[in-house]
């Protein structure tokens, strides 16, 4: 895969922690993420929606789209090209086949409406690779239920680097960002410049990495801690 296309709808979908998971995912796959807040015509403050979804999404482009208006469709397709391929990942009912039929300009996927709890139903029961006019290729996906981290440490690193960046400004190595003086984390949070969302969501990706190493392998428990011992020490050589 070339480009992640990471899909939250703009109704009752909408879920900024859902959004951190699949961001990690992403970048440990290696491809490049692209954040889409699809159903941009139910949205009632839209400049507020994609600004809570840049807010965790760092670095990461975040598209406004809208299979009624076509809103959004064709900046998605400037990800497309001969030989690139694009995954569509979200959850049921969030938009993911209209989306592709909007790209491709005929109804090829099935759809369906949201239920009335506003939970998806599962229309797409397998993958599926398209050829789209023009070149490219795109995967529709079915629905997510559940996202389990596995082996994520880098894709923690890349999604979270507005805390790792703080972390690594921190008086001591072995700062865990709670009472310790010379906290950067802390001090941020007291400053308003990092929400306390962030650095708990963040805490908790980490003890998942950490309950997954328990019940594996004890030399890749210790594989994990060299790996992040290096990363603090390059992210202080930089901040030198």
């Amino acid at each position: 895969m070339d480009v992640v296309v990471l899909m939250t709808g703009l109704d009752a979908n909408f879920n900024l922690h859902r959004l951190e998971r699949y961001l990690t995912m992403a970048w440990e796959s290696g491809a490049e993420p692209v954040v889409v807040l699809s159903k941009a015509d139910l949205a009632t403050d839209l400049p507020a929606r994609l600004a809570d979804a840049a807010s965790v999404a760092i670095g990461v482009p975040v598209l406004a789209v809208s299979a009624r208006t076509g809103e959004g469709i064709d900046a998605l397709r400037d990800y497309l090209g001969e030989g690139r391929t694009i995954a569509l990942l979200g959850s049921s009912g969030v938009g993911k086949s209209t989306l592709v039929n909007q790209i491709l300009g005929e109804d090829r996927q099935a759809v369906q409406a949201v239920r009335d709890d506003g939970r998806g139903r599962h229309t797409t029961t397998r993958r599926e690779l398209i050829p789209v006019p023009g070149g490219g290729l795109l995967l529709d996906t079915p629905g997510m239920r559940e996202i389990q981290l596995w082996d994520s440490e880098e894709g923690v690193e890349r999604a979270f680097e507005d805390v790792t960046a703080l972390a690594a400004q921190c008086r001591f190595n072995d700062c865990v960002h709670e009472h310790e003086p010379g906290c950067a984390v802390l001090a941020a949070i007291d400053a308003g410049t990092l929400a306390p969302e962030r650095l708990e969501s963040y805490r908790k990706l980490q003890r998942e990495l950490a309950a997954l190493e328990r019940r594996g392998d004890p030399r890749a428990a210790a594989e994990r801690r060299r790996y992040w011992r290096r990363i603090n020490r390059a992210q202080r050589q930089s901040h030198k």
